[in-house]
């Protein structure tokens, strides 16, 4: 049954919530391995899986036939999946291979998939015994990448959330920025919270085992995903104390981001202003030659990324658009309250799947542009209407300020596509 509940907040935060509860369509949680085996150089990501699993790898990364990646997949036979042969003892030995063949290992993943979780394979117990036996040079983690009943997001929270109970105690008063970013992104965010006076600052994830951050009761974190739910929660039980931001889309999203963790650290709004003058304007320059093909058009979001929230924000607030509806698998309140606060009021909020309800409300609203899982869009275009893949928001560098630009061309080449098949004039 769908249901509304409200969220006390200023904008859209005291908008009622409607809950959808049924069919879903979601994309593997397996696709995060795609940027964290890029992210963590030496990490390796072992997927117990099916054949399946294995090509969706292979085709999503892109990766070469003579490439050796950060990932790979012990493939569940039908002997396996028959409970004809001891898995745990397969596994053990191919991990034992594998660590032998590539000595650069220094966190091993064991991934979880559909297949692997539904005959009850004990991954957990698995990762716990090999950490053992190759304990100090290797740490073996694992946690769940299946599809089944989340949205492909959560592969990466998962992997951090499995993490945070193995990082190092510290008392050291640090900053923990939390969530894969590409290394440019994550070196222009380093910078700026370097000038404006935050200096002992630590990622998670690190690029080496060596580099992990500790965590204790001094540690304050902020989050650069919006998706992170589980490893915010592993976080606050580690006593880590999470930084209520708005996230780092677009010159206004990135300049709160920053606020919000300066005052926390006791620095004035006015020095982050100070700081950020020349990149914001030339973020608000990019984003307003982009912003042409959006001023007055409305947008629709189903469910699919967790990104909903903060760009839809972006989207209204710098772009001059019209939010229909903003679906979003999960709305989780400690996380996404600052955004749901600036949203202008108007828009639908959902939160949940139950696709043929949500298609419904698409098709009746007509918007100008539909933000969608992969699944979904074709038979939208097909419909003639204009659709932008959730996907490659994940994919693509979208924050700060150097980004923004290129964030706002994302839902604008789509409509400029859109005329141009129509005959129309592209701006």
């Amino acid at each position: 049954m769908n249901d509304a509940t409200p969220i006390p907040a200023a904008g859209c935060g005291s908008a009622p919530v409607l809950k959808e509860r049924g069919q879903h369509s979601v994309f593997c949680g397996l696709t995060g391995i795609i940027w964290l085996h890029r992210k963590m150089q030496d990490a390796f990501f072992l997927v117990v899986g099916s054949r399946t699993c294995a090509h969706l790898l292979q085709s999503a990364a892109g990766v070469m036939i003579f490439a050796e990646p950060r990932f790979g997949t012990a493939i569940l036979e039908e002997t396996d999946l028959a409970g004809l042969a001891d898995a745990q003892e397969e596994l053990e030995r191919e991990v034992d291979r594998l660590l032998a063949r590539r000595p650069d290992i220094r966190q091993l993943f064991l991934v979880g998939s559909c297949p692997s979780e539904v005959i009850k394979l004990d991954l957990h117990r698995a990762a716990e015994k090999l950490s053992a036996r190759h304990a100090p040079h290797v740490r073996v983690l694992n946690y769940s990448g299946s599809g089944i009943e989340t949205t492909f997001t959560q592969g990466e929270d998962a992997c951090l959330a499995a993490m945070v109970p193995v990082l190092p105690e510290t008392a050291t008063d640090e900053l923990l920025v939390v969530g894969a970013l590409p290394d440019v992104v994550e070196d222009q965010a380093l910078e700026l919270l370097r000038e404006i006076g935050i200096a002992r600052v630590r990622c998670l994830p690190a690029h080496r085992a060596a580099e992990t951050p500790g965590v204790g009761p001094n540690t304050r974190f902020v989050l650069a995903q919006p998706f992170l739910g589980d490893t915010h929660g592993a976080l606050e039980r580690r006593g880590a104390r999470h930084i209520p931001a708005p996230f780092p889309f677009g010159a206004e999203g990135t300049t709160a981001w920053l606020k919000a963790v300066a005052a926390t650290y006791g620095i004035a709004a006015e020095k982050v202003d100070q700081v950020t003058a020349a990149p914001r304007a030339r973020a608000e320059k990019a984003i307003a030659a982009q912003a042409a093909e959006l001023v007055g058009k409305t947008v629709f979001f189903l469910p699919d990324s967790q990104l909903e929230v903060p760009l839809a924000r972006f989207l209204t607030r710098e772009c001059g658009m019209r939010a229909v509806e903003v679906g979003s698998p999960y709305l989780h309140r400690a996380i996404l309250d600052p955004d749901l606060a600036l949203l202008p009021a108007g828009p639908t909020l959902s939160e949940g799947q139950d696709v043929e309800r949500q298609l419904d409300r698409v098709r009746a609203a007509r918007p100008d542009l539909t933000v969608c899982g992969l699944g979904l869009a074709n038979p939208l275009e097909a419909e003639g209407l204009t659709t932008k893949w959730a996907i490659e928001l994940v994919f693509t560098p979208v924050h700060f300020y150097e980004q923004a630009g290129d964030l706002a061309g994302l839902f604008s080449r789509p409509l400029r596509r859109r005329a141009i098949l129509n005959g129309e004039a592209a701006g």
